[in-house]
């Protein structure tokens, strides 16, 4: 992982965000990308939220934002105090999923970075809306989200939820791959079971995930159904002490059930965890 893009609202949240992937890759030389997106929407430091148009207001906004990020960049760059580690601004208007998938193109990203709460302080989403928007829209590399403003902590256990209901590829895995031998962390596969046995694609599935797997100390864990999903998944990390888990995205699987269920309501559940979402790739 070189090329780093960090979204950021200025929010404490944010900047959390950030120092924590630094400190997750402070062995690797990279270069972090802190991206701030604006429009006629974003209200200015010191006023209330309101409908503005015209240019002036938008240069106003632009100064802002701008001024803010360098303001980020010489506090991370201080907290931070890493020579492998480069940073650099970018601020622009417009929609911050559009925003970014012209970005990870044109700056060859290799991991994107949010907070999973930002200044609405939203707390009736299981994740931040623009979270899972960006995830919705972005599926060509991974997406880091840290919950809440949370100290870093090195992840010695992951967790890896699936269904086994679509095959999974190397590709797929390789940035969990990497964050774990950074750490020689133990995988922790956990199937929610809503069926007693496992059919023949699903078996077929492990048995692939399990290839996949081979170079990592990794088990597999199974869990019966017996609330929503949301709370199975944080039993079991509370239970392993997990560090960090991660999805798949992938149409019609756990992940896009999991964000489309309405009971899906706190997000606290999951205040103590950052979430990796893994790209869908065909390919083996």
């Amino acid at each position: 992982m070189k090329n780093i893009l960090v979204a950021t609202d200025f929010s404490n949240n944010a900047y959390c965000a950030l120092f924590y992937v630094t400190k997750l890759l402070a062995s690797k030389p990279c270069t972090f990308h802190l991206l701030n997106v604006f429009n006629e929407l974003t209200p200015l430091k010191g006023k209330k939220s309101k409908l503005f148009v015209g240019k002036k207001l938008l240069e106003k906004l632009k100064i802002e934002s701008e001024e803010n990020l360098t303001k980020t960049m010489h506090k991370i760059v201080l907290d931070n105090d890493n020579p492998k580690h480069q940073f650099q601004t970018i601020s622009e208007k417009g929609i911050l999923s559009k925003i970014m998938t012209k970005t990870i193109d044109k700056l060859y990203i290799d991991l994107v970075v949010m907070g999973n709460k930002g200044v609405t302080e939203a707390a009736d989403i299981f994740f931040g809306s623009n979270t899972i928007q960006v995830a919705n829209i972005i599926n060509k590399c991974p997406i880091l989200a840290i919950p809440g403003e949370m100290d870093f902590k090195e992840p010695k256990e992951i967790a890896f939820v699936t269904d086994f209901k679509k095959g999974c590829a190397k590709k797929s895995v390789e940035p969990l791959l990497f964050i774990a031998s950074l750490y020689k962390a133990k995988i922790r596969v956990l199937h929610i079971t809503e069926e007693e046995i496992l059919n023949t694609e699903q078996e077929s599935n492990k048995k692939l995930l399990d290839i996949c797997l081979k170079d990592v100390d990794h088990t597999f864990h199974w869990r019966q159904l017996f609330d929503d999903k949301a709370k199975v998944i944080q039993e079991f990390l509370e239970k392993l002490n997990v560090d960090l888990y991660s999805m798949v995205n992938q149409k019609h699987n756990l992940f896009e059930k999991l964000t489309r269920e309405p009971v899906i309501k706190d997000v606290s559940m999951y205040s103590e965890t950052p979430f990796l979402i893994l790209p869908s790739q065909d390919r083996l």
